[in-house]
């Protein structure tokens, strides 16, 4: 996708659903995305793809979400990898986020490639610090090079969305705020995304 900053603005962050619940690293995302997106006076969205998840959105608000994007279908109860990439990459062509993060688990590492190459943009994988740029306003994505002896400073100035993953464990969450609420967008996507071609 190409850099437009008038389209592109919210600050994203995948929540894993593990099992039918939402995983605690998702809050460590959050807490990633809630320094950004203030630092950029944007919101920070979270999205989530599973089934019966609504009653677990008010965790996300409370760990620092001002929105959540809502993939619920009972089409997503054994979801693969397949199609959590083509509804992530649907998500992000409808509604056009500045960044996007996910975590270097096992989710992370299969889906953002995917996510990254069919939208033409870069992916800074297992990322240890992120910050915002004062100048451009572009996200400095930072991760051990070379064995770790020395670390890399990316960042994407052409392309959006800007694109990380996460070393888990390398923030901590933010103290839940129970509070906090948010704008819930249950988003629409053909059921055609939610099928696995292996299963056809």
């Amino acid at each position: 996708m190409s850099n437009n900053s008038e389209k592109h603005q919210e600050v994203w962050t995948l929540a894993e659903v593990r099992q039918g619940n939402i995983h605690p690293v998702s809050m460590e995302l959050l807490a990633w995305g809630r320094s950004l997106a203030d630092e950029l006076v944007v919101d920070l969205a979270s999205v989530v793809i599973g089934t019966g998840m609504r009653e677990q959105v008010p965790l996300l608000f409370a760990g620092g979400a001002d929105k959540v994007y809502l993939v619920d279908s009972p089409a997503c109860l054994d979801f693969g990898a397949h199609p959590q990439s083509e509804v992530l990459i649907h998500l992000v062509q409808q509604y056009q986020p500045d960044i996007l993060l996910a975590s270097a688990t096992t989710t992370g590492r299969t889906v953002m490639p995917y996510c990254a190459a069919r939208l033409h943009t870069g992916l800074t994988a297992d990322c240890t610090g992120l910050t915002i740029e004062p100048e451009e306003k572009l996200l400095i994505q930072t991760r051990p090079a070379i064995g770790g002896n020395v670390m890399a400073t990316i960042k994407t100035p052409d392309r959006r969305p800007q694109m990380a993953t996460v070393r888990p464990k390398s923030k901590r969450p933010l103290p839940p705020d129970a509070t906090r609420t948010g704008t819930v967008v249950e988003a629409q996507v053909p059921a055609e995304l939610l099928e696995s071609p292996i299963s056809r």
